[in-house]
């Protein structure tokens, strides 16, 4: 009986609880013994420009692919069945004159959604499809509930969200980007080790939240009766290791702010950090530059993409001060008006007014060290941070500065962060003592870059939602 004839999603479970019942008492139920040699992908580069000629002369009789059905055609004595895997769909011809007659029969009674074991040998139809002539073929999982329509897909988005299982099955835009994921992080896991960094993994429970100005995740260990945070930045353990005497180091791991939900925000979110000693900023400008175009390239093999209906040219960035740009977005303010304002209110109206205009990337510079709690001061300008925000495509992408090195003026740059918390700032940082400690012990000289790597992904893959880009993205119950 085909699944067309039997009514609604909860017929077509029960029929296929049926068949599994009958596999069970079999002893066939989800067996564990099939030996996959091959991929899907494979298989089509290295014979796809063979003849059928060519083919049966070859005599490529070793083949062995494992897969999930997604499309079957059952005729009499012979049937045509798509099988994909991991890298993509490979047709396979079955027939009673290839395997036994028996499992012939069973073959026709499973269904799409069916994890399934092939063996056999290459051929090309008659409309010159690379095909899988079998001579053996188990059923190694049985799928109880249907797949996704194969045309309309997931029209839920909640549910794409919710089942990303289901997403990855039905749509393979879906999982393109996410493959994409994984070659943009390779990429800059590359070209910070061809400058000769090294990875290191630091603590994502922090006996005090810091690195950042975000307001914390708060946990309870039991054994030792204390509170802990969830990392909002593995900064302040990074720059330890610069004290340690590693003078290149980086990190690519979660980070947690308690923030809100958005298109923008998830509260889980992967971060990559990365610190040099003896740098300078304009050189970690560069580098930075250059390792976005080198993901770009690797991705897209250009750097001309498109963000949403805009095209974004990754060969041309430009740096531009703070103020500069404020004044440019508000034509009714003069000079004296932006140095009449102290340093949050500046960002607060470059947030408000210029942010989401910076299309083509731009390095930000010029930032307050009010807004700038772990920054450098400017030798020339103390008032102002050795720091820089790059922006593409109306969003922050990445945040560098020269790190503050010197322990008594972090010391009391964390003594105004503690004020602010107490009067309510429920995102200021709190006092480290241990890291001013080790600051005291003296850093040398370095520049650090933290970089969004979901919206690093959002921009190359051209997703608009940050919950596209994050396979298991935070929802609302």
């Amino acid at each position: 009986m085909s699944e067309e004839n039997i009514g609604g999603e909860e017929g077509l479970i029960e029929e296929r609880r049926k068949k599994l019942e009958i596999l069970r008492s079999n002893k066939k139920a989800y067996v564990n013994d099939f030996s996959k040699e091959h991929y899907a992908e494979d298989i089509h580069k290295k014979n796809k420009s063979f003849s059928k000629e060519e083919l049966v002369e070859k005599n490529i009789d070793n083949i062995s692919v494992a897969g999930r059905i997604v499309l079957m055609r059952v005729m009499g004595n012979a049937s045509f069945a798509t099988v994909r895997d991991s890298s993509g769909d490979i047709q396979i011809y079955v027939s009673k004159n290839t395997v036994d007659e028996d499992l012939y029969n069973d073959f026709k009674t499973w269904d799409l959604g069916d994890i399934i074991g092939v063996k056999g040998k290459l051929f090309k139809t008659r409309t010159d499809e690379l095909t899988i002539e079998a001579n053996h073929v188990v059923l190694i999982t049985k799928s109880i509930r249907p797949m996704p329509d194969k045309f309309k897909g997931l029209s839920d988005i909640e549910t794409r969200y919710r089942q990303r299982y289901l997403d990855l099955m039905s749509n393979d835009e879906s999982k393109s980007v996410f493959i994409n994921r994984t070659k943009i992080i390779e990429s800059v896991r590359d070209s910070l080790k061809k400058r000769n960094f090294i990875e290191v993994e630091t603590p994502m429970m922090h006996p005090i939240p810091g690195g950042a100005v975000a307001r914390p995740f708060v946990t309870k260990h039991n054994a030792l009766d204390r509170e802990l945070f969830l990392r909002i930045a593995p900064e302040l353990y990074l720059k330890r290791l610069l004290v340690g005497g590693f003078e290149r180091v980086f990190e690519i791991n979660r980070s947690f702010r308690n923030e809100g939900l958005s298109t923008r925000h998830n509260p889980e979110f992967t971060m990559l950090e990365y610190y040099e000693a003896f740098t300078s900023l304009e050189k970690t400008i560069e580098f930075t530059e250059n390792m976005i175009k080198s993901a770009s390239e690797e991705v897209n093999n250009s750097l001309k993409i498109m963000w949403g209906d805009d095209e974004i040219d990754l060969s041309n960035f430009r740096k531009s001060n703070l103020s500069d740009l404020v004044l440019e977005e508000n034509k009714n303010l003069t000079q004296g008006d932006i140095d009449k304002l102290d340093g949050k209110e500046l960002l607060e109206l470059f947030e408000s007014s210029v942010e989401d205009k910076l299309i083509q990337p731009t390095f930000v510079i010029g930032y307050p060290v009010e807004v700038s709690p772990l920054s450098r001061r400017n030798n020339d300008n103390p008032n102002i941070a050795d720091r820089f925000e790059l922006f593409i495509g109306g969003k922050e992408i990445a945040n560098g500065f020269c790190e503050l090195n010197d322990p008594d003026d972090q010391a009391e740059r964390f003594k105004e962060q503690v004020k602010a918390k107490d009067t309510g700032d429920k995102e200021a940082m709190s006092y480290d003592e241990d890291y001013i400690t080790a600051l005291e012990h003296g850093m040398p000289p370095a520049v650090g870059v933290g970089i969004g790597v979901d919206r690093l992904v959002m921009l190359i893959t051209n997703q608009t939602s940050i919950r596209d880009v994050l396979l298991f993205p935070q929802l609302k119950s």
